[in-house]
């Protein structure tokens, strides 16, 4: 059963930090494109970033460019997520995704992704 369990979620003041990771429990994924996408109340999934297996290729939803860093250790199976002056608006459900296939690159569709976490609480207060 593949697996992948987001953590680091958490409360958080306007402007502060959060460091999200997610680890896969298959060797496989370190050859994989991951994704990290949002979900608020009411709202649709949304991508937020991506990178490709190898780490070289980044991707950034426009609302979070500059705030937020992706990044992978292939060798510890994880995708980080590193989020700077949050601000309420970055307040959802943070999910990890990957792609099936190996040495993908990294894309900002949600159809592309074929395995989910189960998603970890991102609450920034003002």
């Amino acid at each position: 059963q593949v697996q992948l369990v987001e953590s680091g979620g958490g409360l958080v003041q306007a402007e502060g930090s959060l460091r999200l990771s997610c680890a896969a429990s298959r060797r496989t994924f370190s050859s994989s494109a991951m994704g990290w996408f949002r979900q608020a109340p009411g709202e649709e999934r949304e991508f937020v970033a991506a990178i490709n297996w190898r780490g070289a290729t980044t991707y950034y939803a426009d609302s979070v460019k500059g705030r937020f860093t992706i990044s992978r250790d292939n060798a510890k199976i994880k995708v980080y997520l590193q989020m700077n002056s949050l601000k309420p608006e970055d307040t959802a459900v943070y999910y990890c995704a990957a792609k099936r296939a190996s040495y993908g690159s990294a894309s900002r569709s949600i159809s592309d992704y074929d395995y989910w976490g189960q998603g970890t609480q991102v609450t920034v207060s003002s």
